[in-house]
């Protein structure tokens, strides 16, 4: 069974910078697909970024293409979020997810897709 930790959540301003972590154990694989999802208050959870294994291919919703960046370490089982010019739009709790095969492009938006979730960071911005 996969455990996802995510780390790297504040309160910040808006135009601040923060790195999101995702640490994953168990068992782990790096043919894995893992994804950040955010879920605002009274929204619901939405996609933000995917990753393939070998970090060949990373998908952004269009929202945070221009600002965030998905990459990853599978040496050390870990995924990180970075998000520049934060606004206050990006208030939300961040979690990470994995799905233990490889997708096709267009399921790695699909939460539906991913079996293991980890609990989530909150993430705030406010001037």
């Amino acid at each position: 069974q996969v455990q996802l930790v995510e780390s790297g959540g504040g309160s910040v301003q808006p135009g601040d910078s923060l790195r999101l972590s995702c640490a994953a154990s168990g068992r782990t694989y790096s043919t894995t697909v893992m994804a950040w999802f955010r879920q605002a208050p009274g929204e619901d959870r939405k996609f933000v970024a995917a990753i393939t294994g070998t970090s060949v291919m990373t998908i952004l919703a269009p929202s945070v293409r221009d600002r965030f960046t998905i990459s990853r370490d599978n040496a050390k089982n870990m995924m990180y979020l970075e998000m520049n010019d934060l606004k206050p739009e990006d208030t939300a709790v961040y979690y990470c997810a994995e799905n233990p095969s490889a997708l096709a492009p267009p399921f790695m938006t699909n939460q539906a897709k991913y079996a293991h979730w980890g609990q989530g960071t909150q993430v705030t911005v406010s001037s």
